[in-house]
């Protein structure tokens, strides 16, 4: 079977945007209308991050050697390099709702795309340029030889990298490992902060199931959670003693929640490999090529929206679901 080609992605993402933005009504901005429309930006970013370029005077350079695959992509006219770095710092939005959007609608194509369990973990990069030390952080103190430094990551542990000065990616997934929403912070924001925040979010997939390590454990959510008909499912290592959780503990150790629980470390880690290779993120604990929390969120939330767009590809293209190799190549 053919693979897809850098054709069939693009004609893909605009197919699939316009069905989102008739669906979700936010098809016309307020104030004067764009004269790039966000699905155009959206291609056009994803392609060169593909390619390593991110620097929006590169971009910009890129756009002028090379008229031709810019009418391809749709542009009747070059925007200006501040208009690029503005449009993408505020994409970040538009990419979550629709990354939201292909999470619910993919649900129809196939099992692999089901939101009967959802497994949630977050993944750590490291920023671009120096490591701020904590103690000059908190002063508000730069070192005078400290020199393109990102002011606005912060400092957390991972079981892999130890310390990384950077910033988290929140990842929500399935059982196969289909991303359906994800959320970008500075690295100090803990998984139970995000996953407050995306509690509603969760709910509108009407997932039976909700799969997480132990950050991700609160009694209080527990009881919360099940009272609307969702099980939190976590090792809750740290909540042995008592009745209610020794009934808790019993509870996940019975078919199927044993077997759900067990599949979150197998579903959603290979997808933040899959994220990295993308990116180009895979060397010095994952080192960001952007600054400021504006663009990494567009940067992160591009490979994450790429790798759903592969995985939805692969299913019309009857290629196995979680070969995204096909994407590199094709938009290189």
């Amino acid at each position: 079977m053919k693979a897809p080609t850098r054709s069939d992605y693009v004609r893909l993402y605009f197919t699939m945007f316009q069905r989102f933005q008739q669906e979700q009504k936010e098809a016309v901005h307020p104030g004067h209308p764009y004269a790039y429309n966000d699905c155009l930006l959206v291609v056009f970013f994803t392609l060169l991050m593909v390619r390593r370029i991110t620097a929006f005077k590169a971009q910009h350079r890129w756009l002028e050697n090379h008229p031709e695959e810019a009418k391809e992509l749709g542009f009747e006219s070059l925007p200006d390099r501040t208009t690029l770095s503005r449009r993408y710092k505020r994409l970040y939005p538009t990419l979550q709702a629709f990354m939201a959007y292909l999470g619910g609608w993919a649900t129809a194509l196939s099992p692999e795309f089901d939101s009967r369990v959802l497994i949630e973990d977050g993944s750590l990069f490291k920023a671009q340029g120096p490591v701020w030390h904590q103690s000059d952080r908190r002063t508000g103190h730069v070192p005078e030889k400290l020199r393109n430094l990102d002011r606005e990551a912060s400092w957390r542990k991972s079981a892999y990298h130890g310390w990384v000065y950077g910033y988290s990616l929140h990842l929500t997934c399935n059982r196969t490992g289909f991303p359906k929403f994800a959320q970008v912070e500075t690295a100090r924001v803990s998984e139970s902060e995000v996953l407050e925040q995306k509690t509603d979010q969760l709910f509108v997939l009407d997932p039976q199931a909700v799969s997480g390590d132990n950050a991700y454990f609160k009694a209080l959510r527990l009881r919360q959670w099940a009272a609307q008909g969702v099980v939190l499912l976590t090792p809750a290592a740290k909540w042995k003693n008592g009745r209610y959780a020794k009934a808790y503990h019993q509870f996940i150790a019975r078919p199927p929640f044993a077997q759900w629980l067990k599949c979150r470390k197998p579903a959603i880690e290979p997808v933040f490999d899959l994220f990295s290779k993308v990116l180009g993120t895979t060397r010095n604990h994952k080192q960001l090529p952007v600054q400021g929390l504006a663009k990494v969120r567009t940067f992160l939330c591009l490979g994450v929206l790429a790798v759903q767009m592969a995985m939805i590809a692969n299913n019309v293209h009857h290629h196995p679901f979680r070969q995204i190799s096909n994407i590199l190549p094709a938009w290189s």
